[in-house]
């Protein structure tokens, strides 16, 4: 199994897709980075141009995480080893 891995790993780098792969990241780990009571109030929907967009339950969540954006945004890319979110767009 690890040939396999490997070998898409090499393919995805070589074709340029590694950049998409890391933004689908962000998105899949939104709940586990953000934690329980973030992500049962939230749902990370797309990633474009380093600018992650996160539905909210409504507007009392989306003003307070709007209040703690820049605390998220850093919190996301240390644990995704890599600078890839530049801002957060909360709907």
């Amino acid at each position: 199994m690890k040939h396999i891995e490997l070998i898409l790993k090499k393919a995805i780098e070589k074709n340029g897709f590694n950049h998409y792969v890391k933004q689908q990241k962000a998105i899949d780990r939104w709940s586990e980075i953000v934690g329980k009571t973030i992500s049962e109030n939230t749902k990370a929907t797309k990633m474009s141009n380093g600018v992650l967009h996160i539905e909210t339950k409504n507007s009392t969540w989306r003003q307070e995480l709007q209040l703690q954006k820049q605390e998220i945004v850093k919190k996301l890319n240390k644990k995704l080893k890599n600078k890839i979110i530049k801002d957060i767009r909360f709907t």
